[in-house]
């Protein structure tokens, strides 16, 4: 009777979407306040029951209702309780009524937090919204529902959560990625909101801004937290495998990074307004590309979530109809944002659009290298395979200018601004940067390897602009703290955003330059040498869980005669699944990554294992760490929590 009422209350909520997408369309062609006035509690009453729903389902899979199919697939009796919760979302139509019921949050979000934008906007945005909702609360009813029963057979117990998603990670990871994936979702909806409306302006831009930048946050702690998960949980200690599902979160990442910059000069200056409405509409166009890859099993992957072509090919009837409609509607109504907005070459605005034209090439390159292997094929080519080389060879050298174009931009003031002041400056400090980073490269490695010295030069050039930035501004002045008090928390973001950028740069080159790894066989009281480490095998034991057992090894590692750390990596077994997992075992510090972890049994009692030295990866998830608050401080800012802008 449970999970029948669950369905009953998507079916409620699918109702409410239809009609908060339909009514305030309506209200607004017809001029109708009634109905406008409609659009807030069609919101609320979707997430209610999108709400009622998702607990519904939460409730089945805690009293282990087998009966469910979905939770027979996904769940077990010895299932810790919290991955029981985690294994809603561990397959396809668990994970896409969490998605929706983020998505009504973020639209109940925006009813709530949007009156001081005028009701007919507010109320066309929240039916832009209402259509995304529909159209896959729709998708979810007719193919996807969670609910569904087995009968007359119901096993006595589940299958078992897959073990790769029993990991605090993978609790974390896809709730944290849908709300930066669904996020984007009011984006479009602002976007095309103002084309149906034609009120587009900086006051709109300001609206729209902060909604972004929240999405951006969220999106950027879930691939941040995709990628710790991949590199702990999979066992062979990479952190970006250019995986196609990685891709797909990545790719509205750097056209979403881009409209941020966008929105930027279009709430300064009423500027680039034709091109923030068409990266609004890109950015969430590949949303719905990631959700297409991950959900249609057209490419493999150990993070896609289905592999049904039926579904594949309902989502991307979705993905066709939204970009049609939506570059449909561009093209009808964007020549009437036309700005006559000039600016100097040397002015932000230049420096932002250069930015812009990197983010956006970067994104297109990366789709196009991901869907190439599919569509190699159709036309007739054969077979292709796209590795890590190939996307290294395109991306990297694009994000180095980037970082560079990076380090001028900062310094820059709107619309007219003279390079020359701060061009000197930086190039002057351009040799004195080269210099450091070879000295500090051979300090490090005793070598002198031009990847890493690239990776210093950039990031020795955004402290310094950085530096010259304050600097501009009086911070370095004898009133320096009055200085400090009078920056918006947007400029403290935009320095800690590009901070961010170059410590996960510098992270991602040096583990890859200079991590030492060798595949050794060891048994109780063997050790081996590695980077000035001594890794000395104490024993083995079993340990087991209620649903696992694992083979451990207990390894104590020496600097010297130093004790530095005990590591504990495991080879579990889950018996209910029927895999063997790898645990690695690993010790952080700042500067490096201690990482070892088990292969296969041996002769004599003995187990390979791998034995890695990884420098710097900590500073990935710093630099990750320090984006996320950089676009928060960004949110902070006060002019966002004014309440007259339209009054």
């Amino acid at each position: 009777m449970v999970a029948e009422l669950g369905l009953l209350a998507l079916i409620f909520a699918l109702i409410f979407s239809l009609l908060l997408a339909l009514l305030p369309i309506v209200g607004w062609y017809g001029r109708y306040s009634n109905l406008l006035a409609m659009a807030k509690p069609m919101a609320q009453g979707q997430f209610v029951f999108l709400l009622i729903s998702f607990l519904l389902l939460v409730w089945v899979f805690l009293t282990d209702d087998f009966s469910v199919a979905y939770v027979a697939q996904q769940s077990n009796t010895r299932l810790p309780y919290y991955y029981k919760i985690s294994g809603i979302w561990g397959g396809h139509e668990g994970s896409m009524l969490l998605w929706l019921l983020i998505l009504a949050g973020w639209t109940l979000a925006v009813a709530q937090f949007s009156k001081a934008l005028p009701k007919d906007l507010v109320a066309v945005v929240l039916a832009v919204m209402g259509m995304v909702t529909a159209a896959f609360t729709l998708f979810t009813v007719f193919t996807s529902s969670p609910f569904e029963r087995i009968f007359p057979d119901i096993p006595a117990d589940g299958r078992d959560l897959n073990p790769l998603l029993q990991d605090i990670g993978l609790i974390l990871h896809p709730p944290m990625l849908y709300m930066g994936y669904v996020g984007f979702a009011v984006a479009f909806a602002f976007a095309i909101a103002a084309l149906i409306t034609g009120r587009m302006d900086n006051l709109w831009a300001r609206w729209a801004r902060p909604w972004t930048d929240m999405a951006w946050v969220f999106l950027t702690l879930g691939i941040g937290l995709g990628s710790w998960w991949a590199y702990y949980e999979l066992g062979w200690g990479g952190w970006w495998f250019w995986d196609p599902v990685e891709n797909a979160s990545l790719i509205p990442w750097l056209v979403g990074t881009a409209l941020m910059h966008s929105l930027a000069v279009t709430e300064k200056r009423s500027g680039f307004k034709v091109w923030t409405l068409l990266l609004a509409i890109f950015t969430f166009a590949f949303v719905l590309l990631g959700t297409f890859l991950v959900r249609s099993g057209i490419l493999t992957s150990v993070h896609a979530f289905a592999n049904d072509p039926t579904r594949g090919q309902l989502i991307l009837a979705i993905l066709l109809t939204t970009l049609v409609a939506s570059l449909g509607l561009f093209a009808w109504r964007a020549p009437q944002f036309r700005e006559q907005l000039s600016f100097h070459p040397g002015s932000r605005e230049s420096f932002l659009l250069i930015n812009n034209v990197i983010l956006v090439t970067l994104g297109v390159i990366v789709a196009l290298l991901t869907l190439l292997p599919l569509l190699w094929p159709v036309l007739g080519m054969g077979q292709v395979s796209i590795g890590a080389p190939v996307f290294n060879m395109v991306f990297n050298p694009l994000m180095a200018l980037l970082i560079f174009f990076m380090g001028f931009g900062q310094l820059l003031q709107w619309k007219k601004d003279s390079l020359k002041t701060v061009l000197w400056p930086m190039l002057i400090w351009l040799p004195i940067s080269i210099l450091l980073a070879f000295a500090l490269t051979y300090l490090y490695g005793r070598t002198l390897n031009l990847l890493v010295v690239l990776s210093l030069v950039l990031a020795l050039w955004i402290l310094f602009s950085s530096l010259l930035s304050m600097q501009k501004r009086g911070v370095f002045a004898a009133d320096g703290w009055q200085a400090l008090r009078r920056q918006p928390p947007s400029y403290y973001g935009m320095l800690l955003g590009h901070l961010g950028v170059v410590l996960v740069v510098i992270g991602a080159t040096f583990v890859t330059q200079y991590e030492v790894k060798r595949d050794v066989r060891m048994g109780p009281g063997t050790e081996h040498e590695l980077a000035g480490y001594r890794f000395v095998l104490q024993d083995f034991e079993v340990v087991e869980a209620s649903n696992w057992v694992a083979d451990q090894a207990n390894m104590q590692v020496f600097r010297g005669q130093r004790f530095v750390t005990e590591l504990q990596p495991q080879k579990r077994d889950y018996f209910i699944a029927g895999q063997v997992m790898t645990e690695a075992g690993i010790q952080s510090r700042l500067h490096r990554d201690l990482y070892v972890s088990m292969g296969e049994p041996l002769t004599d009692g003995d187990w390979s294992f791998r034995l890695q030295v990884k420098p710097m990866v900590p500073f990935m998830w710093l630099g990750t760490l320090i984006l996320c608050l950089a676009g928060i401080l960004a949110v902070l800012d006060r002019r966002y929590r004014r309440g007259d802008d339209y009054e």
